[in-house]
Formats: C-alpha cells, sequence, structure tokens
C-alpha cells in the first residue's frame, strides 16, 4: 500500500493523523515548490526527517551548540564524499566524537526544526510507501540526518510545529525596540505585574489561536488546537472521544510515561462504571475540583502513572447538542493551583462550532455528489 497525493488536496496533520493512528511504517517524501523532505516512519512515529529547506545538517547543528570541533566536522566531510550513504550524523559516531545520547538530543530539536517548517509548505506531492524503510535513492537530498532511538509522536511534533510558528509570528510583530529609558522601565514594571499569578494566560491564548480555529482543515486539526490551548495553562492533559457508553483516548500533552501517545490511544474507560464521568457529560459543564474514585477514574489515573491528583480539570467539548469529547488537565507533577480557564471554555465552546460547522460542510458535500451538482 502507498499513500500519495498533494498537500493542497490533504492537510499535513491528516496525513499525520492517518500514519500515527494506524502505527504505519514506511518512508514519507514530500517534494514542493520550497524544497524535498523525507520523514521516516515506524509504527505510527518519527524516527528521522529531513529536508532541504532547513540550512545546514546534523553535524553543523552539533557544532553550533560546541559539541564538536571545526576538524572533526570538516574530517566528516570528508569521508562522506567518498561514503555518500552514511550521513554526517553517523560518520562523527563512528568516529567516537560524539555519543548516541547527545547526538539524539540535537537531532530531536532539528526534527522539531523541520516539522515546523514543512507545515507551512502550501503545494507539493507527497508519497508514502508502507514498510519501505530504505532511505538511499529515494531523494536528492544530501544528508538523510539522523535516526532516533526513541520515536515522535506526530502529534506532539504538529503541536510543536505550531507553538515554534507562533513564536515567529509574534516576533517578527513585536515593534522594533526604539523606547526611551523610561519606556523600559514601564514595561519591566508591566512585566513584574504580569508574572503574578494572576496572569491570564487562558486570554493570551484565546487571542492567538481563535483565528485558526475559524478555518480549520480538519476535526483533527481542531482537537490539536485545543491540545496546544491547554498546553499553556496546565502541566499535562488527555483529550478523549466520548461514545454512547465509553471514552476512547484521542490524545495527550504533558505525559511523562512510557509511549505516552500509544497508551492514551489504548485507553477505553466505561461510563457505565463511572457515575461521575455520567454525571459531567449529562450536565455538559465544566468540572474544576477533586476527581471522584470509581472504577473508571482508578483505571484512568492508572493508565496515567498511577499518582492521584489534588486538583482536576474537565472541559466537555459539545456538537449538536451532544458531548462529543471531554479534556482532562491538571498540573501534577508540580501540584501548581489551577489557574483561570475562562478562554479555555471559551475556545471548547468555539471548537463545538468548528465542529458542527465542519460536519455541515460535509453533509452538504454529499447532497451535491448525489444530486449531481457542482461542489462547494
Amino acid at each position: 500500500m502507498s499513500l500519495a497525493g498533494r498537500l493542497e488536496e490533504l492537510a499535513m496533520s491528516d496525513i499525520f493523523q492517518i500514519l500515527s493512528v494506524g502505527r504505519k511504517s514506511g518512508t514519507f517524501i514530500i517534494q514542493g515548490g520550497k524544497g524535498t523532505a523525507l520523514i521516516l516512519f515506524k509504527n505510527g512515529l518519527i524516527f528521522r526527517a529531513e529536508t532541504d529547506d532547513l540550512e545546514g545538517d546534523l553535524g553543523d547543528n552539533l557544532l553550533d551548540a560546541g559539541l564538536i570541533k571545526d576538524t572533526i566536522r570538516n574530517m566528516a566531510v570528508e569521508v562522506k564524499k567518498k561514503l555518500p550513504s552514511k550521513s554526517i550524523a553517523e560518520i562523527l559516531f563512528d568516529f567516537g566524537s560524539v555519543n548516541k545520547a547527545t547526538i539524539d538530543k540535537i537531532a530531536k530539536k532539528r526534527i522539531e526544526k523541520i516539522i515546523s517548517r514543512i507545515l507551512l509548505w502550501k503545494d507539493g506531492d507527497f508519497q508514502f510507501e508502507l514498510d519501505d524503510l530504505t532511505l538511499e535513492g529515494k531523494t536528492k537530498l544530501p544528508d538523510f540526518g539522523w535516526e532516533l532511538s526513541k520515536g515522535l509522536s506526530p502529534e506532539y511534533l504538529l503541536m510543536e510545529g505550531a507553538r515554534i510558528h507562533d513564536e515567529s509570528t509574534q516576533n517578527s510583530l513585536s515593534p522594533c525596540k526604539e523606547f526611551s529609558a523610561e519606556d523600559s522601565e514601564q514595561s519591566r514594571w508591566d512585566e513584574d505585574w504580569s508574572s503574578e499569578p494572576a496572569q491570564r494566560n487562558d486570554i493570551s491564548a484565546l487571542k492567538s489561536l481563535t483565528q485558526e480555529l475559524r478555518f480549520p482543515n480538519s476535526a483533527s486539526e481542531i482537537t490539536l488546537l485545543i491540545l496546544r490551548f491547554a498546553s499553556d495553562i496546565f502541566c499535562r492533559g488527555v483529550l478523549f472521544m466520548v461514545g454512547k457508553d465509553e471514552i476512547i483516548g484521542l490524545g495527550q500533552f504533558g505525559l511523562d510515561i512510557e509511549g505516552a501517545e500509544e497508551k492514551v490511544r489504548e485507553t477505553v474507560l466505561s461510563t457505565d462504571k463511572s457515575p461521575f464521568f455520567r454525571k459531567i457529560i449529562l450536565q455538559q459543564m465544566t468540572y474544576k475540583g477533586v476527581l471522584e474514585n470509581d472504577e473508571a477514574t482508578r483505571l484512568m489515573i492508572e493508565e496515567l502513572g498511577g499518582v492521584w491528583p489534588s486538583e482536576v480539570a474537565f472541559f466537555p467539548l459539545i456538537a449538536e447538542g451532544s458531548v462529543v469529547a471531554l479534556l482532562y488537565c491538571d498540573n501534577f507533577p508540580t501540584g501548581k493551583t489551577m489557574g483561570e480557564t475562562t478562554g479555555l471554555e471559551i475556545f471548547i465552546d468555539q471548537a463545538g462550532l468548528a465542529i458542527e460547522k465542519s460536519l455541515l460542510q460535509r453533509r452538504l458535500r454529499k447532497i451535491e455528489m448525489k444530486k449531481g451538482l457542482p461542489q462547494t
């Protein structure tokens, strides 16, 4: 099986979701106007990524970080000329110049930058070859980077890429630093006040993400936006899909457990065994406080690492009059007091409306196809 198409037709977030949820293994190649990119998937996780849309290679990153010397970097370049199938990172590792843990750390940061870069690509052809993990001869990329010892969650990389993009956008929109010493003093005074516990992170996040929610490419993109928003306010969280008699894990942020993304997707909680969950879903209202102890909540905490949090929050996402998803958040392990969440609640309400709009558009397209009308 292969998956092929154009970025204009299928959003990158949807592609990642398909490969991640299906736990696919293979090579994913994009060729667009801004360059070429290669991503290696194993069991739905990303182990390697490289693009010629990013200056330098992993050897340059190691050099910039002061982890290798210029002479060693130059030697690796010369060796690569004779062994083009080997990456610079692999050659440096063979030299003994840097250990695997260090390369993994730098490679992870580079992969985050690569994904954030290709998320901005508006056009291009993509192809995924299932179970084909060979890299040589597939692209004209000069280097294939480094294969991580532990794969990265595509959902995490999408969230991190969006965060990097948000930060770069905010920096580009910030005014030039042409102000007096008095202005500078006032700025520091304002910053001191804004750093107090009453800081409204939820409102600032609401301003930056609501625009993206207006024109989502898919339902999966809406769920990623919710997780991004919540990650600015809480230490960790899980988004559950709500069914008739059960809730099923969709995605997470901040979980410090082995195979967090897979663990969440394998989590299925029966609402029949939880008066607590049934009450939240029935009332369709935000809950903040102590987590009630029942069979389903015990299973949830066990799946999240086994430590019972002192305070939790649940935010129901409502579409067409029913709860379709449930966001769980807490501040473990910091134990930090829960802050204001009005902005998050407003955003989740808007997310429900966005899902309703998406469902309506899908129904209209089906009607148009049945009638043979031009699709809107």
